[in-house]
């Protein structure tokens, strides 16, 4: 009896454990389906949800099904109240995709168009204004090229000119110092536009020039020298004239003086020549028209 009844127990709660398991519970979940029948019919969902078909030739007219339209809910005072939300705006870009980019604006020098005359290029040029030392700083001058420069898509033919302007300018002064001319070529005229160069004087008459500074001579050593021929010039008369009082038996006693004096005279001018030359002044300097410079620009030239 014992046995039997430790059986049915355990056939009991087998039979238990296997309805408990999900595969044998759907049919407990029927009576959800049989509700949704009963309080809704499934055709009438189904032309609801799904707009009309489209009519056909073939097809046969249908009577429009009746359209359903839901009443809006009452707004509420606090709800009427609230401001309405802005959507915010989106900006798409074009249909390429590429995003449009504002490009500075470039200056005259970058322009594509543009023919460059390199730095460093020379012309040689002949003056058709007179400079002097005299002249003032402003004073303008005017040369024409007397070669053709040719450069890369342009070529400058003989002819073109040139402008330039006296920066600064002084006369000769102390100390040896002689005049000067600072000149500066700044303008250029070709095909009847003016182009503005930034340009310096390298020669004047075949002679460097450096810093467009045209000096004249300086004067200081050759006072120097003048100072020492004077002092030697006096020494020489002093010997000729105790030469002569030796020849005399009177003169004889005194003819040492003047060579004593005439080499104090001497020593002095050989010493003191530096000191006594400050005085002296430089040369002038004129250049007249017709003077041939070369123009070396220190900037790329743009001609457009």
């Amino acid at each position: 009896m014992k046995n039997s009844f430790n059986k049915k127990m355990i056939i009991t709660a087998f039979a238990l454990l296997i309805g408990a398991m999900p595969s044998y519970s759907i049919e407990l979940d029927m009576s959800v389906d049989e509700e949704i029948r009963r309080n809704y019919n499934p055709s009438q969902l189904e032309l609801d949800a799904l707009p009309p078909l489209p009519e056909t030739k073939n097809s046969a007219p249908k009577a429009s099904q009746p359209v359903k339209t839901q009443t809006p809910k009452p707004v509420t005072g606090s709800q009427s109240s609230a401001p309405p939300k802005t959507v915010p705006e989106t900006v798409y870009s074009n249909s390429t995709g590429r995003v449009k980019k504002t490009l500075p604006n470039t200056s005259a020098r970058n322009d594509l168009t543009a023919v460059k005359i390199k730095k460093g290029t020379k012309f040689l040029v002949k003056s058709q204004t007179a400079v002097s030392d005299y002249s003032r700083a402003g004073a303008g001058l005017t040369f024409v090229s007397q070669k053709l420069v040719t450069q890369r898509y342009v070529t400058i033919p003989a002819g073109t000119v040139f402008k330039g302007t006296v920066l600064e300018s002084h006369q000769p002064q102390a100390a040896g110092n002689g005049g000067l001319i600072v000149i500066q070529a700044d303008r250029m005229i070709f095909n009847g536009s003016t182009h503005s160069i930034d340009a310096k004087i390298t020669k004047a008459n075949g002679k460097k020039i450096f810093f467009n500074n045209i000096k004249g001579k300086h004067q200081y050593w050759k006072g120097v020298a003048k100072q020492v021929d004077k002092g030697e010039n006096f020494y020489k008369k002093t010997r000729r004239t105790s030469s002569k009082l030796a020849g005399n038996p009177v003169g004889i006693i005194i003819s040492p003086i003047p060579t004593i004096a005439g080499t104090v005279v001497y020593a002095v001018n050989l010493v003191g020549s530096p000191l006594f030359s400050i005085h002296y002044k430089g040369g002038h300097i004129s250049l007249p028209a017709g003077t041939l410079y070369e123009i070396k620009l220190l900037e790329d030239l743009y001609i457009y």
